[in-house]
């Protein structure tokens, strides 16, 4: 197959076109950073330099294709300009103009769990929006894929870990977090994209559910403290947390938001009743040797 990939050489991208490259697949990696033509040749896929606001640059590298792995890249959250939904919409409508025009017929995207839900979600509102947007398409059958919460946004504590000596967050404690690695996320995504479907198909991928509690066991005895501490806190020191860190306040409203759904549930029910049939391969005790290095 010919497959065009965007996301660059993220955490999903790299493994998932080395993948893709290894099962005999002609890959073409789309990257807004020339720095990693050599990178993305050295796969033996082909690289695409240019940026996702380039509609008749995407069009031309979907062009051809017969399927198209699509995804919005993270957004600066420290920049106070940042008007994240627009952000959102504007890479959407981009993606939808341009498999029209290349008449792309088989899309796999990365949204998000809690993509479900219109409202009550924070900022994961915009795979929502996102999800609209490409829903929007005919003719082309859309595979929506959701992981969980990504077991990398567990760096973000090491400072907390530091100072604090705990984990403090609106969300976990008792809760069960499912947890995914971008590793599996690569391995689903990869499965998908030779997955033949007619219409649209929303698929969750997950590694491992645990606890607060026990995440914060398992990573501790992996930075030599057994004896570390989930800390439930309120939604309001949640916010005064992530506005001293930096975060824009509309943005860590809405991450405060988003915690708090999934601290009710309501974020990830639809994600337990339609559970992945398997599990990904990487553990959160596999990802906490990749924690531990960073820590030290």
């Amino acid at each position: 197959m010919k497959i065009t990939l965007t996301g660059s050489l993220g955490h999903i991208g790299k493994p998932l076109a080395t993948e893709l490259v290894q099962k005999g697949h002609e890959v073409i990696v789309i990257s807004s950073n020339p720095e990693k033509q050599q990178a993305i040749e050295a796969l033996g896929a082909t690289a695409a330099i240019g940026s996702l606001e380039d509609v008749e640059f995407l069009t031309a590298n979907f062009t051809g294709a017969d399927a198209v792995y699509t995804m919005v890249p993270p957004a600066n959250y420290m920049d106070h300009n940042l008007d994240l939904p627009a952000y959102c919409h504007r890479i959407s409508n981009n993606f939808v103009a341009a498999i029209q025009a290349s008449g792309v017929k088989r899309v796999v995207h990365l949204s998000s769990i809690g993509a479900h839900l219109d409202h009550g979600t924070g900022i994961i509102i915009a795979h929502h929006d996102v999800e609209v947007d490409l829903n929007k398409l005919t003719d082309v059958a859309i595979t929506f894929m959701r992981p969980t919460s990504f077991y990398y946004n567990l760096f973000g504590y090491v400072d907390m870990i530091k100072n604090a000596g705990v984990i403090a967050a609106n969300y976990g404690a008792d809760d069960l977090i499912p947890w995914v690695s971008p590793i599996d996320i690569a391995a689903a995504v990869a499965d998908e994209m030779v997955t033949p479907i007619a219409g649209r198909k929303v698929r969750y991928v997950g590694s491992d559910e645990l606890t607060g509690h026990e995440t914060a066991r398992i990573l501790g005895e992996a930075i030599g403290k057994p004896d570390l501490k989930w800390v439930l806190i309120s939604n309001e020191q949640a916010q005064q947390g992530l506005e001293k860190a930096g975060l824009q306040p509309s943005i860590a409203a809405g991450l405060v938001e988003m915690y708090g759904s999934l601290h009710t549930g309501v974020f990830s029910a639809d994600y337990f009743s339609n559970r992945p049939a398997v599990m990904g391969k990487v553990k959160l005790a596999d990802f906490a040797k990749e924690f531990a290095a960073a820590f030290k």
